[in-house]
């Protein structure tokens, strides 16, 4: 018998392997989770699967259907556009507390650095980490522990928005010119033109996901 801390560790494996294949495309909205699959993949019982998807239920992108079991979750339009308003108005606030508090070089040589693997990737999953990554050091240059708390409960459900938006030909290429300009403005301190560069970035964002809605 698998001691408590083995069955933990083997559930979060388990539950990172799911959420890799939703932002990945490979498992999309409504289907279902078959917990004998993953329990012989894994060569266990079904019991650390049923962890992870309870795990995976708390961040949102699982859900628990009567009669069905557990499927991935299938996100309405305003859960979508809740998700990413959110996002902008936290992101605003922490620019906000930027210009308050100072750009800290530190995380700004961290986001420079993040950057330059973002321009060798093309993998939409990838992408969005990094691009998850990015947006997170700048939220945690605000120094606001309130933001950045909020900011990492959006968590997968938002990284799994984001990349349906990366898809869309050309956004990588977009959002890697932007994100070159964002760290531009805030090396020269022009924290002002940054936060209307953050605004506009993340409505484009929004304006992408209605188009692909709307398709």
């Amino acid at each position: 018998m698998k001691s408590k801390f083995a069955q933990n560790a083997l559930s979060n494996h388990i539950a990172e392997h799911i959420t890799e294949q939703i932002i990945k495309g490979e498992l999309g909205p409504g289907d279902k989770l078959v917990e004998h699959i993953y329990a012989e993949e894994y060569g266990t019982s079904r019991a650390p699967v049923r962890e992870a998807i309870y795990l995976l239920s708390i961040e949102g992108l699982v859900e628990r259907i009567p009669r069905k079991g557990a499927v991935v979750k299938d996100y309405t339009e305003n859960e979508i556009y809740d998700l990413l308003e959110i996002r902008n108005m936290l992101e605003t606030m922490a620019i906000d507390r930027i210009q308050r508090n100072g750009i800290d070089q530190g995380c700004l040589q961290k986001m420079a650095a993040i950057l330059t693997e973002m321009k060798d990737i093309t993998e939409v999953h990838l992408y969005t980490q990094l691009n998850h990554s990015f947006h997170m050091k700048l939220v945690e240059m605000s120094k606001s522990e309130t933001i950045k708390t909020m900011y990492s409960r959006l968590g997968w459900p938002l990284l799994r928005i984001q990349s349906l938006s990366f898809a869309s030909q050309g956004n990588i290429e977009k959002s890697v010119y932007e994100h070159e300009k964002l760290i531009d403005l805030l090396t020269k301190g022009e924290i002002a033109e940054a936060a209307k560069l953050l605004n506009s970035h993340n409505q484009d964002v929004i304006s992408s996901m209605k188009r692909k809605l709307a398709q």
